[in-house]
């Protein structure tokens, strides 16, 4: 992370690590205007089962032409390797040029003090910059002029010709030290001509001259290792020690580990019999969830990924929306997930302090670095008011505990992060005697636009069960649970009509009547790590309040809630609803082409939204099974229901307590709707 002063923390850009150049001739590769008639037959295929990217064309240079492939992927087997390979069949004889290039990625043309900027100044800023904040055509990338990453500065470079070997090492600003390496491999039996390194303040680059012959292909390999420094082995010495020894290794055994790795963890899947369209779409969010994860760290997951949007800082989609399905799929990386917020205690417990209260409080927006809050000046008091996020942590820690069973874990690690995110909300809750309830003011609600209203009821639902987690862990561990947290936890006030038995957004005394990109978060109650226990009638009058509240906002609404609204149809059993809010969500404005990206709303291109293709996925692994974690294990607590256009829904490779189940959501002989749990196969 970059952590420029005056700005919030950015993700630091690294050298771009898989360019490769190709001189035949008369032109340069990269420098050739893109047209059809230069690049015929262009053809770019993301392989989400492999885990690689496949580019083909041909490029015609006037008379003459080269057909082209280029292979990319990095490692799941060693995280820390990057492979590109080239191949060229060129139409000709001759002499050609290849340049492997390491290359600064470029520092953005203006940048903007987030930290102290108002969002009026900040569009004035924007403006004066001559950017925009609105997407200029489809592949335009939203509001660069704020998610622009942050900056490496160079601190060495060089390489070796004899060798082929390219290294850098550099440091993100006031951030950590990295350090990357490239080593380049030939085919078999083509000897240079001349091999050169060319250093500038642009790039690094080896150039190497060789004579090709007509027709037959060739294929260039750069292996690349990249590392920052508290990841052991991060030197420049390191790096080049292990592009070295992958290069000896060689492409395609790398590329079959890699392959062997993506595929063992589609060994877990979701899988729709009756609907192709949504079966791969489900592929989609699976591969960006697992692509965007990491096994057995402390490193969460990013609102948008590995991409500057958001500024790659930690919201609560990592702990609500994210590691719920991580958990059943993948949950090596949902303990990640859970113990980054373990990892970032002390900066959460300091920040409590700092705002006299008890306890840990963790920030709305996390650096996941360091665990501080690193929020734009012009969302701060999101900073101070969206203290839902305490909740989403204690809950996400006790799902991870129930769903692995360890009560060691739980003892050295999750339960310090839920006693002390209960001991913050004792001393956040204030008592209202002339009422007698507990009440937590100054909130701002999920959905956005009611920012330090009272008694906002999602806040108060996720708050009150912290602390009746927190009563339950203490008891499992024979620690003695503070006597407040049952207290106040029972006196917290959840407002509610009693004239329409439905709950409120938030207290009465705030008009609820703006059309927003939620509509309302009464849907939210209803997601199942939270799962508020209600009358059937009252989730019902919920849901269609929800659902009206929705269709005011539906132009640009939120994808969070629709993901929401379905589960919350699902709990109903109501199957024909849950699939049509779905299916709002399964395509359209939402999947970006060509590789069907999601963004949070129809209208932007901040993409690798990965709470919408988490909560996507909670559809599938929740909603229509009625499956929720208890203290019996993971057990339908509603209703399976399975939409007419379906034939079964099968969840494979489900992990819970050390083994695996397969579900499967089917029809009996006399139609009626049944699942079934199976031992998943070794």
């Amino acid at each position: 992370m970059d952590y420029t002063d005056g700005d919030a923390s950015r993700p630091a850009a690294i050298p771009s690590w898989s360019e490769i150049d190709y001189y035949d001739g008369r032109a340069w590769l990269n420098a050739t205007p893109v047209t059809a008639e230069a690049f015929d037959s262009y053809t770019q295929t993301l392989n989400m089962y492999d885990g690689t990217l496949a580019t083909n064309y041909r490029w015609v240079d006037g008379t003459r032409s080269s057909q082209i492939s280029v292979m990319s992927f990095v490692s799941e087997h060693d995280v820390h390797v990057g492979v590109a390979s080239l191949t060229i069949t060129p139409g000709y004889d001759g002499p050609v040029i290849l340049r492997f290039t390491l290359r600064p990625f470029p520092a953005a043309s203006h940048r903007l003090p987030l930290a102290p900027l108002t969002w009026p100044e900040t569009e004035t800023a924007v403006a004066n910059a001559g950017e925009v904040l609105k997407p200029i055509s489809p592949t335009e990338v939203d509001r660069a002029a704020l998610w622009y990453p942050g900056t490496v500065k160079f601190i060495a470079a060089g390489g070796s010709a004899a060798a082929r070997l390219l290294w850098f090492r550099g440091r993100a600003i006031n951030g950590a030290k990295m350090a990357e390496a490239a080593a380049i491999s030939l085919p078999r039996g083509l000897a240079p001509t001349r091999v050169k390194i060319r250093e500038t303040p642009a790039a690094l680059v080896l150039e190497i001259l060789v004579t090709l012959r007509h027709g037959v292909a060739y294929r260039f390999d750069k292996y690349v290792s990249i590392s920052r420094d508290d990841c052991g082995g991060s030197t420049a010495a390191d790096q080049i020690r292990r592009a070295s020894q992958v290069r000896s290794v060689g492409a395609l055994k790398l590329l079959k580990e890699h392959r062997y790795a993506w595929h063992r963890l589609w060994n877990a899947d979701v899988i729709v019999d009756g609907d192709a369209h949504l079966q791969r779409v489900i592929h989609s969010d699976l591969f960006y969830l697992f692509e965007n994860s990491s096994a057995n760290t402390a490193w969460p997951i990013g609102a948008n990924g590995f991409s500057p949007h958001y500024l790659y800082h930690i919201f609560w989609d990592s702990d609500s929306w994210d590691l719920p399905v991580l958990l059943l799929m993948r949950p090596e990386a949902a303990r990640s997930l859970a113990m980054f917020r373990v990892r970032t205690l002390a900066a959460a417990q300091t920040r409590a302090q700092e705002h006299g209260l008890a306890g840990a409080m963790y920030p709305w927006e996390s650096d996941p670095d360091r665990g501080t809050e690193q929020i734009p000046y012009f969302a701060h008091s999101f900073s101070d008011h969206e203290i839902h996020i305490n909740g989403d942590v204690a809950i996400a820690q006790w799902q991870y505990y129930l769903a692995a069973g360890d009560i060691g874990w739980l003892r050295c690690c999750g339960y310090r992060v839920i006693q002390q995110t209960a001991e913050y909300w004792t001393s956040r809750a204030v008592h209202n005697a002339p009422l007698d309830r507990d009440e937590i003011l100054h909130v701002t609600s999920p959905d956005e636009d009611y920012d330090d209203v009272p008694n906002d009821t999602f806040t108060y639902a996720v708050a009150q069960k912290t602390l009746r987690i927190a009563v339950c862990a203490a008891k499992i561990l024979g620690e003695d649970p503070d006597p407040a947290w049952r207290r106040i936890a029972d006196g917290l006030y959840i407002p509610y009509s009693e004239a329409e038995r439905r709950h409120l957004d938030f207290d009465p005394s705030v008009s609820h009547n703006r059309k927003t990109w939620f509509g309302s978060s009464l849907a939210v109650l209803a997601y199942p790590q939270l799962d508020l226990t209600m009358p059937e009638d009252v989730r019902k009058n919920d849901f269609d309040f929800q659902q009206r509240a929705l269709q005011v906002s539906a132009e640009n609404a939120n994808q969070m809630m629709l993901v929401m609204v379905t589960i919350q149809a699902a709990s109903l059993g109501d199957a024909s609803s849950a699939f049509e809010w779905l299916e709002r969500n399964a395509g359209g404005p939402y999947m970006k082409p060509p590789f069907n990206v999601r963004s949070e709303n129809p209208v932007d291109n901040n993409t690798y939204f990965l709470a919408g293709a988490a909560g996507f996925l909670q559809c599938f692994l929740y909603g229509f099974t009625g499956l929720r974690f208890s203290d019996d294990g993971l057990i339908p607590k509603y209703r399976p229901v399975l939409p007419a256009a379906w034939k079964s829904l099968t969840l494979k490779n489900i992990w819970y307590r050390r083994a695996r189940y397969n579900y499967v959501l089917s029809r009996d002989a006399s139609g009626e709707t049944r699942l079934r749990r199976d031992p998943a196969s070794p």
